[in-house]
């Protein structure tokens, strides 16, 4: 604690008005500063199930005493409070203002985190995830080891962006003499280790400037580079971190790359050459680039889930889909357009063509008059959407935010509102208001139509796309789908440890996962806060999100580095 020393004058005088006016004086500072204090510790408090409002210790925290309120602390809550009254009193743009409504719910998104912040560092400070209800470390098979720290890792950005110091000052300190890649001695997800870790500590140093960061995120990603020794360029799933030996998964259509896992590389990879200045990691990924472009395509423009890493070429039967497997690498093709300043003419091809092709044979209108996504198997549609294929609406209103075509760029966005107004369906229709895993649509209804598909493991897509859908169409009510959808996440996932997914979105009360997954605090809560925040934070115009939520800025160019 930082002590003030006041400097001492001689006194001549003092009459005994002047000693009760100081008095009176020292007795109202006191009693002010005590007020601030207490309002600080409760903004920290965490209710349990039955609403408690009683206050929580938490780790590194000490009882307040009589001197607690330094000069230091007073200055930092004038500033917050300033914050606080500029943007009360802000208007954005085309008449996106902010009120009180706004800004309360800014903070309930914020107690949230600090819900879900704190059942981790109070139960399992290092392992990877928390089980919130039995209160004990959780451990995927992806993190190469059970204390690689995934959940401070994936939350440390969002805590920055809320402005939550002490909790950020948490992660930073123990990413900064804790974290190692060495410490994994496990099979690792190349896939998952590069969006979450690599692209996790690239954006905190992006957003403070701080460059252990970069250090940390290269080492992480030197760790990846023997999942890239195949004559494609197209890199294995998985590295054995004490061997050094890549490979697929045997499930993958007898053992084939993943579209969704070697195509969503390209962002943290381009940036990180950006930073050190050495080609080695952008040329990895242009190369994936270059043999995914030489390939030949489905329908003109589309991709199979399943690729052989030896020859480049599709893996047996052709399946397509913007749910699991495929995903994120449309969405990077995109976004490594916007990234380079829209200097990237492969990436933004590749893009166009894989949208029309999407748009022409895999865009579907239910009997209901619901529009989604299909699936391709074989050329023939699988007539379902998951939860994951949701982030699509994004990825079409950024499209429509970019096209030049007038005609095009309505139609576009019109894809992209009508595709989250589905997936807000599939929240409303449920009776926890969440949506599921995955929803069917047939000839009878629209509905979920296979019960083990009917759990909520704390996703982000569809608050994803309604965060996309209000930063660039401006409409109210995509706030009000977003503030809709975490209220509900509140309501049927909080446990006194904090978030948990649920087994049946269509009966909470059948039980719940016991999983707080990490990208909760990377994605769910950071576009749901962001949602209520001025549109000039973490700007559309200035940063591009990777896909676990991590923001990187948009670059004046694409990079060019030494080998």
């Amino acid at each position: 604690m930082k002590v003030v020393n006041l400097k001492r004058g001689p006194i001549l005088v003092l009459s005994a008005s002047a000693l009760l006016i100081c008095f009176i004086l020292f007795s109202f500072s006191r009693s002010t500063q005590e007020t601030t204090a207490i309002r600080d510790v409760r903004i920290r408090s965490i209710k349990d199930e039955r609403g408690s409002d009683d206050r929580v210790e938490f780790p590194g925290q000490t009882e307040k005493k009589e001197e607690r309120r330094t000069e230091k602390v007073r200055e930092e809550k004038k500033e917050e409070l300033k914050k606080v009254e500029k943007i009360s009193q802000r208007k954005e743009e085309g008449g996106r203002g902010e009120g009180d409504d706004i800004a309360k719910k800014r903070e309930f998104v914020k107690e949230m985190m600090l819900h879900a912040w704190y059942g981790y560092r109070n139960y399992t400070w290092g392992y990877n995830e928390i089980r919130p209800s039995s209160k004990s470390p959780n451990n995927q098979a992806i993190f190469g080891g059970s204390k690689m720290a995934a959940t401070i890792i994936d939350a440390a950005d969002t805590l920055w962006m809320m402005g939550l110091k002490d909790e950020y000052k948490q992660a930073r300190d123990f990413i900064y003499a804790n974290f190692s890649i060495s410490n994994a001695e496990g099979t690792l997800s190349v896939f998952e280790t590069n969006i979450r870790f690599v692209g996790g500590l690239l954006a905190l140093r992006a957003l403070t400037g701080e460059e252990f960061y970069t250090e940390k995120a290269r080492e992480v990603a030197e760790a990846l580079l023997p999942a890239f020794n195949t004559p494609s360029g197209i890199s294995y799933s998985n590295i054995d971190m004490r061997t050094k030996v890549a490979s697929n998964y045997g499930w993958a259509n007898g053992g084939s790359s993943i579209l969704s896992e070697f195509g969503s590389i390209h962002l943290e990879f381009t940036y990180l050459s950006h930073l050190t200045g050495k080609n080695i990691w952008v040329n990895k990924v242009r190369k994936i680039r270059e043999t995914l472009d030489k390939s030949d395509k489905i329908e003109g423009g589309l991709y199979s889930n399943y690729m052989n890493p030896k020859t480049g070429r599709a893996a047996g039967m052709t399946h397509v889909s913007l749910g699991a497997l495929g995903d994120s690498f449309y969405e990077y093709l995109i976004k490594s357009w916007i990234q380079t300043s829209f200097k990237d003419d492969q990436a933004k091809k590749m893009y166009w063509d894989a949208s029309d092709a999407i748009q022409r044979k895999m865009i579907y209108t239910s009997k209901s008059g619901l529009r989604f996504a299909a699936e391709l198997k074989g050329g023939r549609p699988d007539k379902k959407m998951g939860h994951l294929a949701c982030f699509c609406v994004g990825m079409f209103a950024l499209e429509a935010k970019y096209e030049k075509n007038e005609t095009r760029k309505e139609q576009v966005m019109q894809l992209a509102e009508d595709l989250g107004h589905t997936c807000h369906e599939s929240y409303v229709r449920s009776e926890s208001r969440i949506g599921p895993e995955m929803f069917y649509f047939n000839d009878q209804d629209d509905a979920t139509s296979k019960r083990s598909e009917h759990g909520y493991i704390l996703r982000p897509e569809v608050i994803e796309g309604f965060f996309y859908l209000w930063r660039i169409t401006g409409k109210e009510k995509y706030r009000d789908w977003v503030w809709d959808a975490i209220s509900s996440i509140n309501k049927h996932c909080r446990v006194e440890g904090g978030f948990t997914g649920l087994q049946n979105v269509y009966n909470p009360n059948q039980g719940r996962d016991d999983v707080q997954q990490s990208f909760f605090l990377a994605e769910t809560l950071k576009y749901a806060y962001l949602t209520f925040t001025p549109t000039s934070e973490i700007s559309l115009d200035e940063w591009v999100f990777n896909t676990e939520a991590h923001p990187f800025p948009i670059l004046k160019g694409e990079v060019k580095g030494t080998d």
